[in-house]
């Protein structure tokens, strides 16, 4: 069914028109969420599905850790609803349209804000004029830099 849940361009959750304020509560709805071969969201227990709205994608990345140097360092993302990963093959860094992406669990990705993403930018290298990060030896192509 539909519960009147969505998740918004900036990251917060609602009901029914209201925010959900309690990140408790968030973090337990983000740990159920499911992305399906339909393109839908839903919230999934072991007995029923819910559809929620996704305006954008459901999470962000909101902070940055890096660790090492080079082409084995590890870029450590945090999401606002308090997932870890590090980008590496299976959570890939990518660009649409401009904007900075991070796959993080399931079909799931977090957009990555903008202030992390100049720290990513500052990590960068220039090959054959685009701008790449590297994390566990995974290569992630930024953009041209003309």
């Amino acid at each position: 069914g539909d519960i009147g849940m969505e998740i918004r361009e900036d990251g917060s959750w609602w009901h029914e028109g209201s925010p959900i304020r309690r990140n408790e509560l968030v973090q337990l709805f983000a740990s159920i969420l499911r992305l399906e071969e339909d393109g839908q969201y839903y919230l999934v227990t072991p007995v029923e599905q819910m559809a929620i709205v996704v305006e954008e994608v459901p999470f962000l990345a909101i902070d940055l850790d890096i660790r090492g140097e080079g082409q084995n360092k590890e870029l450590l993302f945090t999401t606002n609803v308090g997932d870890f990963v590090v980008a590496g093959i299976d959570h890939p860094v990518y660009m649409i349209d401009e904007r900075p992406f991070i796959a993080i669990r399931d079909g799931l990705v977090a957009r990555i804000q903008r202030s992390v993403f100049y720290r990513l930018v500052e990590e960068g290298v220039e090959e054959e004029g685009a701008l790449v990060v590297y994390s566990q030896g995974a290569r992630f192509d930024l953009g041209s830099i003309s």
